[in-house]
């Protein structure tokens, strides 16, 4: 089982920007002091529910602060990219890093993100795939030209190549894991065609994670997948963290902090279109994400997490620490998660 921790870089009531991303890399830098596997980077434009607008580029940051730990990110928002300008960037993290990168990419939402970074609302309602198998040749290609509906370009040469990785053994991934992020049936299916592994969002339960597993599971071996291949995905579930000597102190210090951050962060989304968004109670939503969740003192946390590997077969967590707003208690947070969560859990 390897558990990581899932960064957004969120803005609380009465924090400012800079306060908000220096959280987040102290989380990251933590999370490798505590021994976690790997760390999960959010990208957001324009809304306090998470301040950092690149992933790759703050990944970038901390592959070069960090030694062993994953940086991954959860997501690179492809409409607004160009695939090739994300490959290219995903390859060079790649290589420098020593194989540290995990580029998880997904579609977003039809926010004015859409409008302002010229990409318009066709990039979002049906060029994802186009998109994702241009990004997905790059990753795998030497040689790479296109003539689809959206992208047509002559044939160039992939430099940086992602798989000439020095020392690599050749036993391994050509180039760096990609990261389908799923939240419904077609996205499911266009992971397993791909044969990605998927990114499940913290508002899913086990039994409709569990469902989605299936289904990808049945997809992917449709698409001709090998059942070895299938059988080793490593699917990741998001999730909230945060351990306390109790779970009403743990259940406390969220629902005390998260709902300011929900309802500014999630009120501020601006649709591209003008349709009418219907956004989560924030106090509601913290309640569900409490009981969903490892919340609670370290055996608790412990047996959520093991119970969630059981019920899905997902045994990849990228988990939400800073839950609090503060960077002390998130420091802490993710300290106790490595200290006293994982010696559990192996």
């Amino acid at each position: 089982m390897r558990v990581g921790a899932f960064v957004l870089a969120a803005q609380f009531p009465g924090q400012g920007h800079g306060e908000a991303l220096h959280r987040a890399v102290r989380a990251a830098e933590a999370a490798e002091a505590a021994g976690l596997d790997s760390v999960w980077l959010a990208e957001h434009h324009f809304v306090p529910y998470g301040v950092c607008p690149s992933a790759v580029t703050l990944a970038a940051l901390l592959l070069g602060r960090t030694e062993r730990i994953r940086v991954g990110t959860a997501v690179s928002v492809l409409p607004t990219a160009h695939p090739v300008a994300l490959g290219e960037q995903a390859a060079l993290l790649h290589l420098t890093s020593g194989g540290r990168f995990s580029l998880g990419v997904g579609r977003g939402g039809p926010w004015v993100d859409l409008e302002v970074l010229g990409a318009g609302l066709a990039a979002y309602e049906k060029d994802f795939p186009e998109s994702l198998d241009l990004l997905l040749r790059w990753l795998r290609e030497a040689r790479v030209g296109a003539e689809g509906e959206r992208f047509a370009f002559r044939e160039v040469p992939v430099v940086p190549r992602p798989d000439d990785l020095i020392g690599d053994d050749g036993d391994g991934p050509a180039g760096p894991e990609v990261v389908l992020a799923c939240t419904s049936p077609s996205s499911v299916r266009l992971a397993a065609e791909r044969g990605l592994p998927m990114l499940l969002g913290m508002h899913c339960g086990d039994e409709e994670k569990a469902d989605m597993v299936a289904l990808w599971r049945n997809h992917a071996l449709a698409a001709g997948h090998s059942p070895e291949t299938v059988a080793r995905a490593g699917h990741v579930s998001a999730g909230v963290a945060q351990i306390a000597d109790s779970r009403t102190a743990a259940e406390e210090t969220l629902v005390k902090a998260m709902p300011g951050w929900l309802k500014q962060g999630l009120d501020a989304h601006v649709t591209v279109d003008g349709r009418r968004r219907a956004m989560r109670d924030p106090v509601a939503y913290t309640e569900l994400l409490c009981r969903l969740h490892p919340v609670g003192p370290p055996r608790l946390a412990a047996d959520r997490l093991a119970a969630t590997a059981e019920r899905t077969g997902i045994k990849r967590f990228a988990l939400l620490s800073e839950g609090s707003g503060d960077l002390a208690a998130t420091e802490e947070n993710v300290r106790r998660l490595g200290a006293e969560v994982l010696p559990l859990l192996r």
